[in-house]
């Protein structure tokens, strides 16, 4: 069974994604759809609007065949991060294709600025680093350094787009590991990234059907209706993070005081005094990370700095974390037919597949040896993804009284397609 891989965040499955699962299958020309999508926090700092069991049923019931979960580690890390995590779950499992969504829809043109920042990396990272002390979006700075190094004219270059930028990291990741999936982009079609509007064909960022939902506006129109159903049902439940609620656990955190706060990955020095003093006087989560911000630092990596000061991810330990990779894959769903996949595919499988969270610890036993350096960064993974689920569940304005621990009672969504 041929199969195409995609990276997504699902927040939530709109009309725009079921044109690039669509239009994916197509190019790669798949049997099967395998998602690897992240998890409670994701890449831009946040918590998901659902939580991954939902998402992952959006996303089954509109067409996609397994569902696999991006640790934290990876989901809510910096593009590269976030790249090569995604891509070597993809290898894992043993997809043979990968097709993501862009605004160039150029391969040959994402492919040629993936080799110059391959080949320039180092002066690259350092005249960009200079550019952004100089107050310079790190998009249009890494422009500016990439057409000095090619000889060519910043604004020809297609990095100033989101999508952009993460296809030509997904690009990087799969020359850097050696893998051998092969690359397909389709391009993106209706809202931009960051687009409020709503194009003729229903199509809207899925920021924009958040701000929408923020405003209490109606938005079924821009999904397909087995994706509004379950966010229907969950407004209903109020299952939904509040930002308040953000806020107030982030500020529990932060007045632990600084020498907890040094210890937290990307917690640069200087950067725990602004918590500590915005933390002191904010009075939301917006304005917390508008306090701390600084002309270095994108409001992303701010974002993502108080995520990782919320689930406790120590700087030396995340070093080590992404240093080794995934080494695990957790699944979250699938469909009949993603289920032959895996079933075809287990001999080509590199990593254990977590099916079933009560025999996990055995399972990773007999994968790395207990007492190995592996199985301790494996259970490390384990334990941060743990953590950021019972983290998410206090987020929610109400609960059901059931365990925190969701990820040992949940299991895998076995859902049959809809459309």
């Amino acid at each position: 069974m041929r199969a195409v891989g995609l990276i997504t965040e699902y927040n939530p499955f709109h009309n725009g994604h079921l044109h690039h699962l669509r239009a994916s299958r197509k190019a790669a020309g798949a049997d099967v759809a395998v998602a690897v999508m992240s998890g409670h926090f994701l890449q831009r700092g946040e918590p998901a609007l659902l939580d991954k069991w939902l998402r992952a049923e959006m996303a089954l019931r509109c067409g996609v065949d397994v569902v696999v979960e991006l640790p934290f580690a990876f989901a809510c890390a910096s593009a590269p991060h976030f790249a090569r995590g995604a891509v070597q779950c993809l290898e894992a499992l043993g997809v043979d294709t990968l097709c993501f969504g862009s605004e160039s829809g150029d391969l040959a043109e994402l492919q040629h600025c993936a080799l110059l920042l391959d080949e320039h990396e180092a002066q690259i990272c350092g005249k960009t680093a200079a550019l952004l002390r100089q107050g310079m979006h790190h998009a249009a700075a890494r422009s500016r350094v990439l057409a000095e190094v090619s000889g060519g004219d910043p604004s020809s270059l297609p990095l100033h787009q989101p999508n952009n930028i993460l296809g030509i990291e997904y690009l990087r990741a799969l020359q850097n590991t050696g893998s051998v999936i092969q690359p397909f982009t389709v391009t993106r079609i209706g809202a931009g990234y960051h687009d409020d509007a709503v194009t003729s064909d229903k199509i809207a960022s899925a920021s924009g059907i958040r701000k929408k939902l923020a405003a209490n506006k109606a938005v079924d129109d821009l999904l397909p209706s087995p994706s509004a159903n379950v966010l229907r049902r969950s407004l209903a439940e109020r299952s939904l993070p509040d930002d308040d609620l953000l806020h107030r656990l982030l500020l529990a955190q932060i007045f632990r005081g600084r020498d907890h706060l040094q210890t937290i990955y990307q917690v640069e020095s200087g950067l725990d005094a602004r918590l500590k003093d915005a933390a002191a006087v904010s009075g939301g989560w917006r304005e917390l990370v508008d306090a701390v911000k600084v002309r270095q630092f994108t409001r992303t990596r701010i974002q993502r700095t108080l995520m990782y000061i919320l689930n406790g991810a120590c700087a030396g330990l995340m070093d080590d974390l992404l240093g080794a990779g995934p080494l695990y894959l957790r699944l979250l769903g699938s469909s009949p037919r993603g289920r032959a996949f895996l079933g075809a595919a287990r001999n080509r499988r590199k990593l254990p597949l977590i099916t079933n969270l009560s025999r996990v610890y055995a399972q990773l036993k007999r994968t790395y040896q207990a007492g190995s350096e592996t199985f301790r960064l494996a259970c490390a993974l384990l334990d941060l993804d743990l953590r950021a689920t019972r983290n998410y569940t206090l987020l929610l304005p109400t609960w059901s009284g059931r365990s925190r621990d969701r990820d040992f009672y949940e299991d895998p969504r076995h859902i049959e397609p809809e459309i």
